[in-house]
């Protein structure tokens, strides 16, 4: 059987670094958030952010995996940024155009409790801060940022991607915290999972309280990573 393509619809700080690391570990070629220079030779590709690659692929050809063909894993698909925010796990015309041109596509979903989602974005660099509320994100418009909003916009997305993908046998959805995660996705993509741990953690600390566009000490031109 040829390999099929996994696309995890997570969204940031749910998991999704150490299900990179694991599938890494697992010798299945992963790309996360970004192309790295040492992952490819294609210069056009480099330093590259995986959805702005994919959706020039996908308006350009309809096929957003295109130019990514070398890569069997898609993990971290959104770009949270001042100057481009893009979101591709919650557009459904792009995963199913995924789904045409790759009809064995498997996907994931990393689940991760809304509240302690929403409570680690706000205490990640500036991503609760400053980049999703002064971004237009599909299920968070500009200026709704508090803690609250963000927990509300996380279990939105999981109620959106369990609506579409409902009874579907190429998608798996699995709690981070659950000890038989990696057993569970091992079986889903016929592969065993071989490590599994925590990547990729906050610092211990409370959140920043949510900033808004209104206030002076925000300069968003020095951030858009």
């Amino acid at each position: 059987m040829r390999d099929f393509k996994i696309i995890n619809l997570g969204l940031p700080k749910t998991g999704t670094t150490t299900l990179s690391r694991a599938l890494r570990r697992a010798s299945i070629r992963t790309v996360d958030w970004k192309v790295r220079r040492n992952q490819t030779d294609d210069e056009a590709l480099q330093g590259k952010h995986l959805g702005t690659l994919m959706y020039r692929d996908y308006f350009d050809s309809g096929d957003p995996l295109k130019r990514l063909h070398m890569f069997r894993a898609f993990n971290e698909l959104s770009h949270a940024g001042l100057k481009h925010s893009l979101w591709p796990q919650t557009d459904w015309a792009f995963l199913e155009a995924i789904l045409k041109h790759h009809p064995d596509t498997k996907f994931l979903l990393n689940y991760r409790d809304p509240a302690k989602t929403a409570n680690s974005i706000m205490r990640w660099t500036n991503l609760g801060t400053m980049r999703l509320p002064l971004a237009n994100v599909p299920g968070l418009p500009k200026g709704y940022g508090e803690e609250a909003h963000i927990a509300r916009w996380v279990a939105g997305h999981y109620a959106f991607v369990r609506r579409v993908f409902a009874g579907a046998d190429n998608f798996l959805e699995f709690d981070i915290t659950d000890a038989e995660a990696p057993k569970k996705i091992g079986a889903f993509i016929g592969t065993e999972l071989p490590w599994w741990g925590r990547a990729n953690a906050n610092a211990q600390g409370k959140a920043s309280p949510a900033k808004t566009a209104a206030q002076p000490d925000i300069q968003p031109e020095l951030t858009d990573s």
